[in-house]
């Protein structure tokens, strides 16, 4: 399936810019290929620069302040050149993904209110920036789909998703943000804990796995929070039995939270979560472009996402 996303024209230049993905369907540390046409109008167009970023709805560290698009990775693909009047130029690009870039589908269904977007930015002199935007729909890399799957096996449903715009205190992070996935908790699970949330950070050899567990419906009002993280490798994931290896990071976390829980001495610090007790997250509608979604299930080309090196 190929993707374009055209700009209106400029007012002064009537320039144009049109991007089109040979395939918007992809996995973090993957190479996006596209091409951006730029077309001139009546006016030469002196072009600085021409950028494409990876763009997404995010919330700050403060659940209560607002949601905004953030641009969490960008790379250059031309330099200075000037377009002559009437003429078109056609850059192609292999856009590099991050392997932490968030997932947005999962199983070819997207992830509730998740979408991410590849924005063109062509900047004019003087000041003049004008871009066009394109969905991109980011499927899970082996490690995280069978994570997913297993949760799904164990009973957990997924109530939100979302992208905080903040580093993780004590992780090795290149983004600035990070996804997390709420979920309610399995019924075989409940009690110590209510809600989960799983925080997923990946690199070419490994993916580690961040669990925010919240126990809200204590008695008497208490909430309790606590954190873990396990670390799984790329290599040897089809061989893994990933429904055992998830239950006991989840019996090894809550019987940490509960007998954390227990102690009243206990007084970690706990970053507060974005998403916890939150209402749920509704899914968007289908359609193009970071108000809707659409991507199949396939990923064309490229190599094997989640193998080690």
């Amino acid at each position: 399936m190929r993707l374009t996303g055209v700009s209106p024209e400029s007012g002064w230049t009537g320039l144009t810019v049109r991007t089109a993905l040979a395939n918007p369907s992809t996995r973090p540390g993957l190479h996006l290929p596209g091409r951006v046409t730029v077309t001139a109008g009546s006016t030469d167009v002196p072009v600085r620069h021409v950028r494409l970023g990876l763009v997404a709805t995010a919330e700050p560290d403060d659940p209560e302040a607002p949601r905004r698009l953030v641009q969490f990775h960008q790379a250059q693909v031309a330099e200075a050149f000037v377009l002559r009047a009437r003429r078109a130029r056609t850059i192609p690009f292999e856009f590099p993904l991050p392997w932490e870039t968030p997932v947005t589908i999962f199983g070819g269904v997207p992830l509730l209110s998740m979408r991410t977007g590849l924005r063109t930015e062509v900047a004019i002199d003087p000041s003049l920036d004008q871009g066009a935007m394109v969905p991109v729909f980011v499927h899970p890399l082996p490690t995280q789909a069978h994570i997913l799957a297993a949760l799904d096996t164990l009973g957990f449903t997924m109530r939100q998703v979302g992208l905080v715009d903040s580093r993780l205190p004590g992780v090795e992070q290149i983004l600035p943000v990070h996804q997390r996935l709420g979920f309610w908790v399995a019924p075989i699970y409940a009690g110590p804990i209510t809600e989960m949330e799983v925080t997923f950070v990946a690199n070419p050899a490994g993916l580690e796995v961040i669990l925010w567990m919240d126990r809200r419906l204590a008695l008497a009002g208490i909430t309790h929070q606590s954190i873990s993280r396990f670390r799984v490798w790329h290599t040897g994931a089809e061989q893994r039995d990933w429904v055992a290896t998830v239950d006991g990071w989840l019996r090894e976390a809550i019987n940490r939270h509960a007998a954390a829980a227990a102690h009243a001495d206990w007084s970690a610090t706990i970053t507060e979560s974005a998403h916890v007790s939150r209402r749920p997250d509704e899914p968007i509608a289908p359609g193009y472009g970071l108000g809707g979604v659409a991507g199949g299930a396939g990923i064309g080309g490229g190599g094997g996402g989640g193998d080690g090196t």
